[in-house]
């Protein structure tokens, strides 16, 4: 696999220590790699402070800024395919597969929704995103104007989800209001999960069918508000997880043993439908995206999905 084009890092010195170098802050700043590594790096020419090449023992003063020019690396194999579902001069619409990160980040640049979507459409610009785990609808602006009316009118646009979970609800229908905020991480620090000190989160969850024989149930999903990982956690905090779901548990608090990352899947959540008005027409429009093979497998749908 050919490597990608690599990427420049910037980045602010906030709060060095006292005669920090260069190298010393950069590993203290991001652990993911030892100080010699970060040598090695400013050797090869890598590291430059305030647009000059940085040398290893040079002090680092607050407000300076250092720029890592990352080499190009082999990126983890993806799905590299979306559907194009609406295409006009406002707006483009697309059915991002599961595994395919929206954006850059964590390891991934040229794997991403945002370059493949771009490489047939320069101008757009994501209005959202989903988890690199989630299926489903992504709406992407076109223009500044529409990306400025759709952020806008955001709140108002319709997004509901259908999502796998653990276990057999009696009631049929939940209003889920559980503030979410950060929460204590074994590995990552903390992690956004229900949290009594967090931000009001509202999530309409309705059963669209059960799978007896396995014990899961089939949610239809509305967000009232847009918090990380919000349906994930509100489900959890209702006694059903997502199947598969490597970070949450019952209560929506990160699990105990073996906590996942935020970027592994294995979970089964897809962004099924949007309705907005159109940021020039005025109009509602609509779309939907059928849930990827596989996924409705074990359910029976009592109503026709178009109308769920």
């Amino acid at each position: 696999m050919p490597l990608n084009r690599g990427y420049s890092y910037r980045h602010v010195v906030q709060q060095p220590l006292p005669g920090e170098s260069v190298c010393e802050y950069l590993a203290r700043r991001y652990p993911h790699s030892t100080e010699q590594v970060w040598r090695e790096e400013v050797a090869a020419g890598g590291v430059s402070l305030e647009r000059s090449p940085a040398t290893a023992d040079q002090a680092v003063r607050a407000g300076q800024t250092l720029v890592w020019n990352r080499r190009g690396w082999e990126e983890e194999a993806v799905p590299l395919s979306y559907e194009l579902i609406e295409d006009d001069s406002q707006l483009l619409v697309v059915n991002k597969p599961s595994g395919l990160p929206t954006l850059p980040g964590g390891g991934f640049f040229e794997h991403t929704l945002l370059r493949l979507v771009q490489e047939r459409f320069s101008s757009a610009r994501p209005v959202h995103r989903l988890g690199r785990g989630t299926s489903g609808l992504v709406l992407f602006a076109m223009t500044s104007e529409a990306a400025s009316l759709l952020g806008r009118s955001w709140p108002q646009v319709v997004k509901e989800y259908w999502a796998v979970a653990e276990g057999l609800p009696v009631e049929s229908s939940f209003e889920i209001t559980t503030p979410i905020g950060p929460v204590e991480h074994p590995r990552l620090g903390t992690i956004h999960a229900a949290s009594v000190n967090g931000k009001l989160a509202q999530s309409l969850a309705r059963v669209v069918a059960r799978d007896e024989q396995h014990r899961r149930t089939l949610f239809a999903v509305r967000l009232g508000t847009g918090r990380p990982h919000q349906i994930r956690i509100h489900l959890a905090t209702i006694g059903h997880p997502l199947v598969g779901d490597p970070i949450y548990s019952i209560g929506g608090l990160p699990r105990e043993h073996e906590p996942g990352l935020p970027g592994q899947g294995g979970y089964q959540l897809h962004a099924r439908r949007l309705k907005l008005k159109h940021p020039q027409s005025g109009q509602w429009k609509e779309w939907s995206a059928t849930p990827p093979s596989g996924f409705l497998d074990g359910f029976e749908i009592a109503e026709p999905t178009a109308n769920a």
